[in-house]
């Protein structure tokens, strides 16, 4: 094996291993959420798109956290680690299609508009890049010949470009949205971040989309969201009894986790694409 082949290995295990550890804890977390308040996280768990009152929701979010604590712990051990991968993304799946409600709802309360429906869009995508995280875990320990593996990273490659490109322009579009979640005592001001986070996105979303320095592009995407998990806290000192805080904190410790999981993904195809063949294989 090159030595090119060899640091891959080496980085696609570590990126693996924590985003593994991310992915899961953040999901027993959220589950745990679940129980203790007895609903939905609804800054990342939208059910009120389902409409305002639903019967049977505390039983539904009971349910929900038991579901997401034994999906979670399920991907740490390697004879449940796929079975978990499928749990955790059949329930990221759930809370991205709440969401369906709202692309007729939205449009009939506010009009038509087309920043309107990329919101929704977007919203849909907050879950999905879980969701791919976890196709792509699941693909990693299939057999190397198994379609899942080419068609993992194809759905992951999108679902990661698209929600950077989306996420990004939202920071321009909606600047005022991700103010609260700047610390005050950050220099240069609330605007100055979103404007770098925006950008940070859009990079990272049409480098995984064109391939160009994708890894590199994904491993600082993943060190802007555990930079994201800094600023959080505060909000959650601040507002220690909101669902919600707790929950933003959670989701973005599972996104992270699935960013890191797919490099891991690109780190070993770009070492397979490189590797330098031994002298047997070129006899």
């Amino acid at each position: 094996m090159s030595e090119l082949a060899e640091s891959a290995n080496s980085d696609r295990l570590a990126a693996m291993k924590i985003g593994v550890t991310l992915l899961g804890t953040a999901t027993i977390s959220a589950g745990i959420l679940d129980l203790i308040w007895g609903d939905f996280d609804s800054g990342h768990q939208p059910i009120e798109a389902l409409g305002v009152y639903i019967p049977g929701r505390a039983m539904f979010a009971y349910i929900t956290g038991i579901w997401m604590i034994l999906a979670g712990a399920a991907i740490f051990s390697r004879r449940t680690v796929r079975a978990g991968a499928l749990a955790t993304a059949a329930i990221y799946s759930i809370f991205g299609m709440f969401s369906l409600p709202r692309f007729y709802t939205m449009p009939h309360r506010y009009g038509f508009h087309i920043t309107l429906i990329l919101g929704v869009f977007g919203e849909m995508l907050l879950q999905f890049i879980v969701v791919a995280g976890c196709v792509v875990l699941y693909a990693s320990f299939a057999s190397p010949a198994s379609r899942w593996t080419a068609k993992a990273a194809l759905v992951a490659r999108l679902t990661f470009g698209l929600s950077g490109v989306l996420f990004g322009m939202a920071h321009f579009i909606n600047p005022k949205g991700p103010v609260h979640m700047i610390p005050q005592w950050l220099p240069f001001g609330a605007p100055f971040w979103i404007l770098i986070s925006g950008i940070g996105f859009m990079l990272a979303g049409l480098a995984i989309l064109s391939g160009i320095l994708n890894i590199l592009a994904t491993r600082l995407l993943a060190l802007m969201l555990l930079i994201f998990e800094i600023a959080l806290v505060p909000i959650i000192f601040g507002y220690p009894h909101l669902h919600q805080a707790w929950g933003a904190s959670a989701y973005n410790l599972a996104v992270a986790g699935a960013v890191l999981i797919f490099v891991a993904s690109i780190t070993s195809r770009h070492a397979k694409g490189h590797a330098i063949p031994s002298a047997s294989e070129l006899a």
